[in-house]
C-alpha cells in the first residue's frame, strides 16, 4: 500500500471513498488499548466504590460525546482536517490555535499509550521469560512500539483504516477473555489502598472522575475527528448518518475499554499503580492475550495519534511534508515516554494532563461549533487553504490571517478554565465559586463562547454565510 501523500489540503471527492462504517471502525479499534483502559483505572484510583466509578465514567463519556461528535460534519464540509477548518472562525493564520491544541493533545495521548503499553510488555515478559525490569529492557520495548507506531502512521490513513478494523475485532476478543480471567477476584468495594476519597468528600471527586475519565475521552477527539472525517464524501453520505457513526463509535470505542480498565482495577487491587498489579493479577493462561493487548493495541492507538501530529505540524510548517512532520513528531513523543516513565507519578501526570488540556481545548472546540451552525455547514474549502499555499486573501483573511474577536475569545476561556481547575498539585482560585468541584471545562468553554458571541457583531455572524451563499447561486446559475 503506498504511502498517503496527502497532507491538511483539501481531499478530492474521488478520493472520499470511506463510509460511517469506516469511521465507527477507526474509532473502535483504535481505543481498544491500554493507553484508554488506564483511564478506567483513574476513579477507582481516587478512592470511589464500582457504581460510583460507573457512573461517573458514563455521564462524562456520554455528555462528551454529545459535545464533540457534531465536530465530524465540519470537516464533512470541508474536506480537511478541523485544525485547518478552524481557520473559518480564527482566521487562516489564526488556526495555528487549533494545530498548537491538537498537537499537544495528541502528543500526551501517544506517549501515554506507549508508557503503559510498554510498562505492561516488561511486566508480561517478566513474569513469562524473566526479562529483567531495567532501564535496558524499557528502552528497547519503548523503541519497538514507537518504531512499530511510526510506521503505521507515515503510511496513514488507509493502513491504519485496515488496521483498525482488525483490532476492534481482536481486542474485542481479548478484552472478552480479560473479563473472564480477572473475574474471579473482583469486588465492587473501594480499594482500601487509595487512601479514601482523593478531594476528601465524595462528590468532588466523583465530578473529577467523570471529568478526568470520562469527559476527557472525547475531549481527546475535538481535533481528530476531522482526520477521519474528510475521507468521507458529503454527496453520498448524510450528515445526519456521519453524526450516528460518530456518536457511536465514540461511546462504543471509549466506555468498553474504560470499563474494562475499571473492572480490572477492583479485580486487581490497583489502588496506586495500574499496570504492575494489572500483570500480577492475571493467571498464566492469560500472559500472551495481556502481550497482544498491550502490543498490538498500543501501536494502533498511538498510530493514530502520531498521524493526527503530523497533520497538525505539517498545518503548522507548510513547507514541511506530512512524512518529515510525522517523523519529527514521533521524536519528540518517544522523548515524552521516557520522561514520563522516569519522572512521573501516573496519577498525578494523567490527572494534570487531561484536566489542562480539556480546560484549553473546550473553548476552542466551542467557538468552531459556532462557526458551524453560523454558516450552516457552507464553508469556502479553497480559503481555507491561503495559508498552506503561503498567499494572502480570501473571505477567512480577517487582519492578516487572524480573527482577533475568536482568538481573544479563546484565550479568555482558557484562562478561565486554568483558574477553575483542580489538580493534584494545583487549586485554581475560582474553586471557592463551585465548592471545591472542577467545572474547569463547563466554565471555559461557556465564557469563550460567550464571549464570542459577544465580540461579533451581526453582521460579522453573517458575512461569510452571505458570501459563500452568493457564490452558491452563482454556481448553480452556471
Amino acid at each position: 500500500m503506498p504511502i498517503e501523500q496527502r497532507g491538511v489540503d483539501t481531499i478530492p471527492d474521488e478520493e472520499r471513498t470511506s463510509g460511517p462504517r469506516d469511521l465507527v471502525s477507526i474509532l473502535l479499534g483504535s481505543n481498544l488499548c491500554l493507553g484508554v483502559i488506564i483511564f478506567g483505572w483513574l476513579p477507582p484510583s481516587f478512592g470511589l466504590g464500582w457504581w460510583a466509578s460507573v457512573s461517573a465514567i458514563v455521564a462524562g463519556t456520554v455528555i462528551g460525546t454529545l459535545f464533540t461528535a457534531p465536530l465530524a460534519l465540519v470537516s464533512l464540509r470541508t474536506a480537511t482536517n478541523l485544525s485547518t477548518s478552524s481557520g473559518a472562525q480564527f482566521g487562516v493564520r489564526g488556526r495555528l490555535v487549533g494545530s498548537v491544541v491538537g498537537l499537544l493533545l495528541a502528543l500526551g495521548y501517544t506517549a501515554l499509550t506507549v508508557w503503559i503499553g510498554g510498562d505492561v510488555m516488561i511486566g508480561v515478559l517478566g513474569r513469562m521469560t524473566g526479562l529483567p525490569a531495567d532501564g535496558v529492557s524499557y528502552a528497547v520495548v519503548y523503541a519497538v512500539l514507537a518504531a512499530a507506531t511510526v510506521a503505521g502512521a507515515v503510511y496513514g490513513y488507509r493502513v491504519l483504516l485496515a488496521m483498525s478494523r482488525v483490532l476492534a475485532i481482536g481486542m474485542t476478543a481479548l478484552l472478552v477473555l480479560g473479563i473472564l480471567a480477572y473475574a474471579p477476584h473482583f469486588t465492587t468495594s473501594a480499594l482500601p489502598g487509595a487512601g479514601g476519597y482523593l478531594l476528601g468528600s465524595f462528590w468532588p471527586t466523583w465530578f473529577l472522575a467523570a471529568v478526568a475519565a470520562g469527559l476527557s475521552g472525547p475531549i481527546a477527539f475535538i481535533t481528530l475527528l476531522g482526520d477521519y472525517t474528510r475521507y468521507i464524501s458529503p454527496s453520498r453520505n448524510s450528515g445526519r448518518r456521519v453524526l450516528h457513526a460518530t456518536w457511536l463509535g465514540l461511546v462504543l470505542g471509549l466506555l468498553v475499554p474504560q470499563l474494562f480498565g475499571t473492572f480490572t482495577a477492583y479485580a486487581a487491587h490497583a489502588a496506586t499503580d495500574y499496570a504492575g498489579p494489572l500483570v500480577s493479577a492475571s493467571p498464566a493462561w492469560y500472559l500472551v492475550p495481556l502481550l497482544l493487548s498491550a502490543s498490538a493495541g498500543s501501536v494502533g492507538n498511538a498510530g493514530l495519534m502520531l498521524y493526527s501530529m503530523g497533520l497538525d505540524l505539517d498545518a503548522i510548517l507548510p513547507k514541511a511534508s506530512r512524512a518529515r512532520a510525522t517523523y519529527t513528531v514521533a521524536v519528540v513523543a518517544t522523548v515524552c515516554v521516557f520522561v514520563g516513565h522516569y519522572a512521573w507519578n501516573a496519577q498525578s501526570a494523567m490527572t494534570s494532563f487531561v484536566l489542562l488540556l480539556t480546560a484549553i481545548g473546550t473553548p476552542w472546540a466551542v467557538i468552531t461549533l459556532i462557526g458551524f451552525a453560523r454558516c450552516r455547514g457552507v464553508y469556502d474549502a479553497d480559503a481555507l487553504q491561503v495559508f498552506n499555499r503561503r498567499s494572502r486573501g480570501g473571505i477567512y483573511w480577517y487582519r492578516a490571517g487572524w480573527n482577533v474577536r475568536a482568538t481573544v475569545s479563546w484565550a479568555l476561556g482558557a484562562g478561565v478554565g486554568l483558574l477553575a481547575v483542580s489538580l493534584p498539585s494545583y487549586q485554581g482560585p475560582l474553586l471557592r465559586l463551585t465548592g471545591g468541584v472542577d467545572c474547569s471545562f463547563l466554565l471555559s468553554g461557556a465564557f469563550g463562547g460567550v464571549v464570542y458571541l459577544l465580540l461579533t457583531s451581526r453582521r460579522e455572524r453573517t458575512r461569510a454565510a452571505t458570501e459563500l451563499d452568493q457564490e452558491s447561486e452563482a454556481a448553480l446559475s452556471a
